[in-house]
């Protein structure tokens, strides 16, 4: 797969939107992202809670956003695309990661495809496509269904610089997970690396252009995507191959990218280029040949990471990995709610993010709502700020509701409620 083409730029507060509005136009977004169709963008929340590196930051949205508007493309035909977990309030993470106020600001739809969406069965999306599968049709033998919407809209993922406990590395592969499967995707953790070539075979399907920004201001290390080591790197990255912008920013984090095993099927599938090697570079090319020495997700990985390692895995399997097709399933929610919201983020989140908080990019985030971008940029990022609104003791308590949203909505008390609904007899007059 050669001449496959990534814009690698450093960045800083100052120029970010002249730099976003460069980078896609370096790889040609324009020729990729037809002006006839409506276009997704497919937005980031690793975590409902802002933690620098986890999910799509403000300046990333509004840098696309502004240059799309600048090149000329129909604010009618643009829209925000948000996926929903049943651990990943959406709604609460729009907010808590300033995203919402990019999209109101602009005047922008802003959907989510779990509400008031059609999804359609994959066979009627892609038909035969499907015979082609490495993993879906094992993990759903009786098939799947994807957001009615996608099929014939461009697309544009939104994902950041960060290391992931499951797959070594996410970016834009990855970040068609959450908007084309539905709440049982977690049924494919132990075979994500080949669910994410599927699901870039679905993409190059359904969509009309695929294209994908990936934003490394901040970028995450260790057990990603959420307790991670946030990092300011000033980096951001674009293309129209998602295996080559993955496979570059795996590089900049110190791995090799054909050793990731998404990353290899992809390349060996001629879904994309996953050789640095026969990627080209423009841009910065010095920053894309940086090595971080990240140390990855598996170094010193968490107690919730450690366990479904085990349950997908390892010695769990067996005894346990069936309850997640069951009803039994929201144990698992509870589990990861009660670790990563109630525990984690109220006792560590503080002290994780101080640096990158107190950095131009911190500060740029904490005063984005009092802050005017000039053309360029933003010529001042304000000061820090004491803390998060929602961190410490408030994060705890705010997590109390995320678990109790997770329990209510678990997909299978929802199946069991409508198969009850359908069972009941209806009243004759």
């Amino acid at each position: 797969m050669k001449n496959s083409t990534v814009a690698v730029l450093k960045t800083s507060p100052e120029t970010v939107l002249a730099d976003y509005h460069r980078l896609m136009n370096l790889t040609g977004y324009q020729e990729i992202i037809s002006r006839h169709e409506d276009t997704a963008l497919k937005i980031n929340i690793s975590w409902h809670f802002f933690f620098p590196g986890s999910s799509t930051p403000p300046w990333q949205l509004e840098g696309v956003i502004h240059s799309m508007l600048k090149d000329g493309y129909d604010p009618t035909k643009i829209h925000a695309c948000h996926n929903r977990t049943v651990v990943i309030d959406a709604r609460l993470g729009e907010r808590e990661n300033k995203q919402l106020n990019v999209i109101q600001a602009h005047g922008l739809r802003n959907i989510h495809l779990y509400e008031n969406e059609e999804w359609i069965h994959i066979r009627d999306a892609v038909g035969d496509l499907a015979d082609d599968f490495l993993a879906l049709n094992d993990v759903y033998p009786k098939g799947f269904h994807i957001p009615k919407r996608f099929i014939g809209e461009n697309i544009i993922h939104l994902p950041t610089v960060k290391t992931h406990i499951f797959t070594t590395t996410t970016g834009a592969m990855k970040n068609a997970f959450g908007g084309l499967l539905n709440e049982r995707r977690h049924w494919t953790h132990p075979v994500i690396h080949e669910t994410l070539v599927d699901l870039l075979m679905i993409q190059k399907n359904i969509h009309r252009g695929i294209f994908a920004v990936m934003d490394g201001t901040f970028a995450g290390d260790g057990p990603g995507p959420r307790c991670m080591i946030p990092q300011v790197k000033n980096v951001i990255l674009a293309s129209s191959d998602q295996v080559a912008i993955d496979s570059i920013a795996a590089k900049m984090m110190g791995f090799d990218p054909l050793k990731i095993k998404y990353i290899k099927l992809a390349h060996e599938r001629g879904l994309g280029c996953g050789d640095p090697r026969e990627i080209e570079i423009v841009g910065d090319r010095i920053e894309s040949e940086k090595n971080w020495n990240f140390v990855g997700p598996f170094h010193k990985m968490t107690f919730a990471s450690r366990m479904q390692h085990k349950i997908y895995w390892g010695p769990l399997k067996k005894p346990l990995e069936w309850t997640l097709k069951t009803i039994l399933a929201p144990w698992s929610y509870i589990a990861s709610v009660t670790f990563h919201d109630s525990f984690w983020y109220p006792v560590f989140a503080r002290r994780k993010m101080r640096s990158a908080l107190n950095s131009k990019w911190g500060r740029l985030f904490q005063n984005w709502e009092q802050l005017k971008p000039d053309e360029n940029g933003f010529s001042t990022v304000g000061r820090a700020g004491t803390k998060l609104k929602k961190s410490g003791m408030r994060a705890l308590i705010r997590s109390f509701g995320i678990l109790w949203k997770a329990v209510k909505e678990a997909p299978e008390f929802q199946a069991r409620k409508r198969r009850k609904t359908k069972r009941k007899p209806t009243k004759k007059n």
